[in-house]
């Protein structure tokens, strides 16, 4: 009996675990009330390369490739996602706070890799 329950909690962490990773960055429904953009990347820049919130309105990042595979690590707001060509990667934020975050491709796309950064500006 002990066993089986112990299977059964195992088994919904290893479920949960899947399912969130997969929720955080790719398969994230619009709400009526989120503001949608969209952010492209292409290799050494994001388009746009500063993004301006409200603190407390909530946004979904639309993120696409126009070339090859790239990352997004905006890590003030502990996300992080892969961007595919050919694919929509949705991003839910909630800014809480004001300031200035910076956001980076994380997976090496090339010579001018370090200069594909961005900002995301939280204003009241």
């Amino acid at each position: 009996m002990k066993r089986i329950k112990l299977a059964m909690i195992i088994g919904s962490f290893v479920a949960f675990a899947t399912l969130g990773e997969a929720t955080a960055a790719e398969t994230i429904p619009v709400v009526q009330q989120e503001r949608v953009i969209q952010v492209t990347a292409k290799v050494s820049e994001y388009s746009p390369h500063e993004i301006i919130l409200k603190k407390g309105e909530p946004v979904i990042l639309e993120l696409t490739s126009q070339d090859r595979e790239h990352g997004f690590r905006l890590p003030d707001f502990g996300v992080r996602a892969d961007i595919k060509p050919g694919q929509v990667t949705r991003v839910r934020l909630l800014p809480q706070q004001v300031g200035r975050f910076s956001f980076a491709c994380d997976v090496f796309c090339g010579v001018d890799h370090e200069e594909m950064v961005g900002e995301i500006v939280v204003v009241d």
